[in-house]
């Protein structure tokens, strides 16, 4: 994680050693703008369980815990909307906010083969606001670093609570070319860390001792087709 933040403020610094030679105009990439997408989500869930109870003689505590690392890559889609501002003849500060609808399921089934034991935790519905400095290259090209917060959707199965939404941070680069029509190619990478899901057994099929958790995190790889009105 710490590599990647790297990277990104390594791109910004980029991007300020080169505005004082950038000679392009802002214009052509200024305005509202909407867009489509096709994405490449690699989503990695390292997830737990676990259930405290008594031992053999009744009288202690004993916990065991099971580890659930999940890792799944896919292809999805979504939309984005925002709007360019200029702040000088080549750079700009985007602000705008997309919605994907792909999804990632961390599956926990149980030591027998009791199903009513089994777990799944869903995320979907991903979605974010985000601003994103812009160096304009060329009257047809630009180059990007974004940071945004994200939402994301969280529903489960099984005899457990219902933990909260996750909510997280993104960071992101890429680049975004214009055509004299206002349309747009916009190629980008990123990654988004979210908080922790955190549940327990409601008592009747699962211990109330039993407590679930996971750890989320996205890397994305994403093509956008819009418009520049």
């Amino acid at each position: 994680m710490n590599k990647i933040k790297t990277i990104i403020f390594a791109a910004c610094s980029l991007v300020l050693v080169n505005l004082g030679t950038a000679t392009a105009d802002s214009g052509n990439f200024a305005g509202p703008y909407v867009g489509i997408s096709i994405s490449g989500y690699g989503m990695a869930l390292d997830g737990q369980s676990s259930s405290t109870s008594t031992d053999v003689a009744g009288d202690a505590q004993v916990t065991e815990t099971d580890e659930v690392p999940v890792g799944a890559t896919t292809p999805i889609s979504g939309f984005e909307a925002g709007y360019a501002i200029p702040l000088g003849s080549a750079v700009l500060l985007d602000v705008g906010a997309t919605y994907m609808n792909g999804e990632a399921k961390l599956d926990h089934t149980g030591d027998d083969s009791d199903t009513v034991r089994n777990v799944t935790f869903k995320i979907d519905d991903l979605r974010s606001i985000y601003i994103a400095p812009t160096l304009v290259l060329s009257d047809t090209s630009s180059l990007y670093i974004k940071a945004g917060l994200s939402e994301a959707d969280v529903t489960v199965s099984g005899d457990i609570t219902s933990p909260a939404n996750l909510s997280g941070q993104t960071w992101g680069m890429g680049s975004r070319t214009v055509l004299d029509n206002g349309i747009f190619i916009r190629t980008e990478a990123g990654y988004t860390e979210y908080n922790g899901i955190a549940a327990h057994g409601k008592g009747t099929t699962i211990q109330s001792t039993t407590a679930f958790s996971a750890e989320p995190s996205v890397a994305y790889g994403q093509v956008s087709l819009g418009f520049r009105f």
